[in-house]
């Protein structure tokens, strides 16, 4: 059987969770808390002989791969379309400190 959830406990969580309930709510809070520990108390009832734990929901498998440029230095070709260029960079308009 589950814990039972009685009022230190509650208290407790009160406090962690930084919660300020009036009796009506703690009553039902009580009652919530009790179900939810109930139901995990049934999986214990499961046969779980010969399952493995699992750790992760797929295979380890080794993900790292050569670091390769694939797409090349294409600068020329982004410059193309900017508006205003200066010495193989984009020209922006001042942002931080302009003048009024």
């Amino acid at each position: 059987m589950a814990k039972i959830i009685d009022d230190e406990t509650l208290d407790n969580v009160c406090v962690l969770a930084k919660l300020s309930l009036d009796e009506n709510t703690r009553e039902k809070t009580r009652e919530d808390m009790q179900k939810m520990l109930d139901y995990v108390d049934k999986l214990n009832e499961l046969d779980t002989d010969g399952v493995e734990p699992l750790t992760h929901l797929f295979a380890e498998e080794n993900v790292f791969r050569e670091d390769t440029v694939v797409n090349g230095d294409s600068r020329e070709e982004m410059l193309v379309n900017a508006p205003e260029v200066k010495e193989g960079q984009y020209v922006v308009p001042k942002t931080i400190g302009g003048t009024k």
